[in-house]
Protein backbone atom coordinates (compact mmCIF):
# COMPACT_ATOMS: atom_id res chain seq x y z
CA UNK A 1 0.00 0.00 0.00
CA UNK A 2 1.13 3.30 -0.88
CA UNK A 3 -0.37 6.48 0.46
CA UNK A 4 0.47 10.18 -0.02
CA UNK A 5 -0.66 12.36 2.74
CA UNK A 6 -0.42 16.33 1.27
CA UNK A 7 -1.10 19.69 2.18
CA UNK A 8 0.33 23.09 3.06
CA UNK A 9 2.77 23.35 5.94
CA UNK A 10 1.17 22.98 9.25
CA UNK A 11 -2.14 21.14 8.24
CA UNK A 12 -0.72 17.73 10.22
CA UNK A 13 0.54 15.57 7.36
CA UNK A 14 3.00 14.46 9.90
CA UNK A 15 0.59 14.12 12.98
CA UNK A 16 -1.62 12.13 10.33
CA UNK A 17 1.27 10.11 8.54
CA UNK A 18 2.37 8.54 11.35
CA UNK A 19 -1.24 7.54 12.62
CA UNK A 20 -1.54 6.01 9.18
CA UNK A 21 1.69 4.22 9.52
CA UNK A 22 0.48 2.47 12.64
CA UNK A 23 -2.54 1.18 11.67
CA UNK A 24 -1.09 -0.02 8.74
CA UNK A 25 2.44 -1.36 9.84
CA UNK A 26 4.10 0.21 7.45
CA UNK A 27 6.92 3.05 7.09
CA UNK A 28 5.94 6.42 7.87
CA UNK A 29 8.16 8.86 5.72
CA UNK A 30 8.24 12.76 6.58
CA UNK A 31 9.29 14.05 3.54
CA UNK A 32 10.63 17.35 4.72
CA UNK A 33 13.31 15.12 6.43
CA UNK A 34 14.83 14.08 2.84
CA UNK A 35 15.53 17.81 1.80
CA UNK A 36 18.85 18.74 0.73
CA UNK A 37 21.15 21.26 2.84
CA UNK A 38 20.49 23.87 0.77
CA UNK A 39 16.38 23.90 0.57
CA UNK A 40 16.92 23.61 4.42
CA UNK A 41 18.77 26.66 4.62
CA UNK A 42 16.75 28.49 2.01
CA UNK A 43 13.87 27.72 3.67
CA UNK A 44 15.52 28.71 7.25
CA UNK A 45 16.47 32.04 5.76
CA UNK A 46 12.16 32.64 5.20
CA UNK A 47 12.70 31.96 1.58
CA UNK A 48 10.30 29.76 -0.50
CA UNK A 49 11.96 27.02 -2.88
CA UNK A 50 11.27 26.88 -6.50
CA UNK A 51 10.29 24.30 -8.95
CA UNK A 52 14.30 23.44 -9.22
CA UNK A 53 14.95 23.29 -5.67
CA UNK A 54 11.99 20.87 -5.27
CA UNK A 55 12.86 18.24 -8.59
CA UNK A 56 15.31 16.35 -7.26
CA UNK A 57 13.91 16.52 -3.69
CA UNK A 58 10.57 14.82 -5.20
CA UNK A 59 12.86 12.27 -7.02
CA UNK A 60 14.21 11.41 -4.22
CA UNK A 61 10.77 10.86 -2.77
CA UNK A 62 9.51 9.29 -5.41
CA UNK A 63 12.36 6.34 -5.61
CA UNK A 64 11.56 5.92 -2.13
CA UNK A 65 8.05 4.81 -2.31
CA UNK A 66 8.88 2.42 -5.23
CA UNK A 67 11.88 1.08 -2.73
CA UNK A 68 9.33 -0.11 -0.18
CA UNK A 69 6.74 -1.52 -2.10
CA UNK A 70 8.43 -4.54 -2.38
CA UNK A 71 8.07 -4.32 1.64
CA UNK A 72 4.43 -3.55 1.45
CA UNK A 73 4.77 0.36 0.97
CA UNK A 74 4.66 3.34 3.07
CA UNK A 75 3.34 6.52 4.32
CA UNK A 76 4.81 9.87 2.60
CA UNK A 77 4.15 13.06 3.85
CA UNK A 78 4.70 15.94 1.53
CA UNK A 79 3.42 19.45 0.70
CA UNK A 80 3.03 18.57 -3.01
CA UNK A 81 1.81 21.44 -3.51
CA UNK A 82 1.31 21.58 -7.56
CA UNK A 83 -0.03 18.99 -10.31
CA UNK A 84 3.27 18.80 -11.88
CA UNK A 85 4.83 17.70 -8.34
CA UNK A 86 2.13 15.38 -7.93
CA UNK A 87 3.29 14.00 -10.95
CA UNK A 88 6.89 13.27 -9.85
CA UNK A 89 5.59 11.42 -7.06
CA UNK A 90 2.76 9.29 -9.30
CA UNK A 91 5.03 6.20 -9.17
CA UNK A 92 2.45 3.33 -8.76
CA UNK A 93 -1.30 3.46 -10.38
CA UNK A 94 -2.69 2.52 -6.74
CA UNK A 95 -1.80 5.62 -4.97
CA UNK A 96 -4.31 6.63 -2.23
CA UNK A 97 -3.60 10.07 -1.98
CA UNK A 98 -5.31 12.16 1.06
CA UNK A 99 -4.98 15.95 1.24
CA UNK A 100 -5.28 17.82 4.22
CA UNK A 101 -7.30 21.12 3.46
CA UNK A 102 -8.03 23.94 5.81
CA UNK A 103 -8.24 27.74 7.09
CA UNK A 104 -5.46 29.68 6.62
CA UNK A 105 -6.02 31.07 10.19
CA UNK A 106 -6.27 27.80 11.89
CA UNK A 107 -3.08 26.68 10.19
CA UNK A 108 -1.16 30.10 10.76
CA UNK A 109 -2.13 29.44 14.59
CA UNK A 110 -0.58 25.57 14.50
CA UNK A 111 2.51 26.98 12.82
CA UNK A 112 3.58 29.82 15.28
CA UNK A 113 2.87 27.52 18.21
CA UNK A 114 5.63 24.68 16.71
CA UNK A 115 8.72 24.96 17.73
CA UNK A 116 12.09 24.32 15.86
CA UNK A 117 11.17 23.79 12.35
CA UNK A 118 12.74 25.27 9.66
CA UNK A 119 9.48 26.05 7.58
CA UNK A 120 8.66 29.49 9.08
CA UNK A 121 4.86 30.59 9.41
CA UNK A 122 5.82 33.22 7.33
CA UNK A 123 6.02 31.41 4.43
CA UNK A 124 2.50 30.11 4.40
CA UNK A 125 0.85 32.74 2.40
CA UNK A 126 3.59 31.75 -0.56
CA UNK A 127 1.85 27.72 0.31
CA UNK A 128 -1.25 28.81 0.04
CA UNK A 129 -0.58 30.97 -3.24
CA UNK A 130 1.33 27.66 -4.63
CA UNK A 131 -0.86 25.13 -4.07
CA UNK A 132 -2.96 23.53 -6.83
CA UNK A 133 -6.66 21.75 -5.06
CA UNK A 134 -6.24 18.47 -6.59
CA UNK A 135 -9.17 16.71 -8.54
CA UNK A 136 -8.77 13.63 -6.75
CA UNK A 137 -7.98 11.45 -3.49
CA UNK A 138 -9.71 12.07 -0.84
CA UNK A 139 -9.80 16.03 1.11
CA UNK A 140 -9.68 15.68 4.52
CA UNK A 141 -10.76 18.86 6.61
CA UNK A 142 -8.28 19.82 9.28
CA UNK A 143 -10.75 21.42 11.75
CA UNK A 144 -11.43 17.88 13.17
CA UNK A 145 -9.50 16.12 15.87
CA UNK A 146 -6.63 13.69 14.70
CA UNK A 147 -8.42 10.76 15.22
CA UNK A 148 -11.43 11.70 13.67
CA UNK A 149 -9.57 12.99 10.26
CA UNK A 150 -7.82 9.55 10.64
CA UNK A 151 -11.40 7.40 11.10
CA UNK A 152 -12.36 9.62 7.96
CA UNK A 153 -9.13 8.50 6.22
CA UNK A 154 -9.58 5.04 7.02
CA UNK A 155 -13.60 5.05 5.55
CA UNK A 156 -12.25 5.65 2.37
CA UNK A 157 -9.25 3.78 2.56
CA UNK A 158 -11.28 0.81 3.96
CA UNK A 159 -14.85 0.49 2.37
Amino acid sequence: MLIIVTGVSGTGKTTIGNALSEHFKIPFYDGDLFHPAENIAKMSAGHPLDDDDRKPWLELLAQKMLDSKASGGCILGCSALKEKYRQILSVDPEIHWVHLIGDRDLIWERMTARQNHFMKAGMLDSQFETWEEPDYGVKISIDQSPEDMVAEILDHLEP
